[in-house]
């Protein structure tokens, strides 16, 4: 038999496997790879809050207390002073426009700013014909600031229902009661007319020194304009053109005294051959000269 000591050594001297098992391994290696890392601390306990909201959210009365008490809290913190608009403040417009935009306009204060649906209400004052543009903001101490740009009136369109003040884009302004009423505004008139304000605008510009005879424009089918004096003159615009084409009849009349004599209309459509058509007593009274002089002539 192997002595004792000699046991006690052998046993000694035996070396234990450091390795872990096949089982441990793979926990480990799983433990190391970050998809499963990131599941097992965050998704463990979302898919556990879930299922634990899940089972309170499916009482009918607990959806019914959390809804009423999300908007008992939700009123409180709307409805606190530093929240409340109390006044409205009109910008931009006299005090017809400002009446005409505070009756338009859906707000009763004092009323909750959350309440307010700024973009509507711009919108419902930029309907209003006479304004161009519409900013709304709440400023502080509770006030709705409505600021407004209105539109700028730049003639007299006489429409088949009456007279109306339109802007440069040709857009209705507001009713005019009398020519009188804007006598400081071009009259134009005719089909078409309001949406070919620019060229018309010009056509003002360019009349000059008989500015003051000017009563108004008029659309002809759609296409051109005629100048219409006082003493029931006409002057005939070509469709191109016509601003330079009326600058020289203005010239002829400077140089000729045309536009003084008895002339109803000067016909400039075509600019090579331009035609004067006198009044009915002015041409009886040419055709008497030149029978006239025709007799004395035999």
């Amino acid at each position: 038999m192997q002595p004792l000591r000699a046991r006690r050594e052998t046993q000694t001297h035996i070396r234990r496997d450091p390795a872990p098992t096949r089982w441990g391994y793979r926990w480990h290696r799983l433990m190391l790879s970050p998809v499963y890392r990131k599941l097992v601390r965050v998704g463990l306990p979302l898919a556990l809050m879930a299922v634990i909201g899940g089972v309170w959210f499916s009482s009918a009365d607990n959806r019914a207390n959390l809804a009423a008490n999300y908007a008992k809290t939700l009123d409180s913190i709307q409805s606190r002073p530093e929240f409340l608009v109390n006044s409205i403040v009109v910008t931009g417009a006299d005090e017809a426009l400002t009446q005409q935009i505070l009756t338009v306009l859906p707000v009763v204060v004092p009323v909750s700013s959350f309440d307010l649906d700024l973009e509507a209400m711009r919108a419902t004052v930029e309907a209003i014909n006479a304004i161009d543009r519409a900013v709304l903001r709440v400023k502080p101490g509770g006030v709705l600031d409505v600021s407004v740009t209105p539109r700028l009136p730049v003639a007299v369109w006489r429409a088949d229902d009456g007279l109306r003040l339109i802007d440069m884009n040709g857009v209705f302004v507001a009713p005019l009661e009398s020519r009188a009423d804007r006598l400081d505004l071009p009259l134009i008139a005719g089909d078409g007319a309001k949406d070919h304000m620019a060229e018309a605008l010009r056509i003002y510009a360019a009349a000059g020194p008989i500015t003051p005879r000017v009563r108004g424009l008029v659309r002809m089918g759609e296409r051109r304009w005629d100048v219409v004096l006082d003493r029931d003159q006409r002057i005939q615009l070509p469709p191109e053109n016509p601003v330079a084409a009326f600058e020289r009849v203005i010239v002829m009349a400077q140089t000729m005294d045309l536009l003084t004599r008895d002339i109803a209309v000067i016909d400039v459509r075509n600019e090579a051959r331009p035609t004067i058509r006198m009044n009915p007593n002015a041409a009886d009274s040419m055709r008497q000269i030149n029978a006239s002089v025709a007799g004395t002539g035999q």
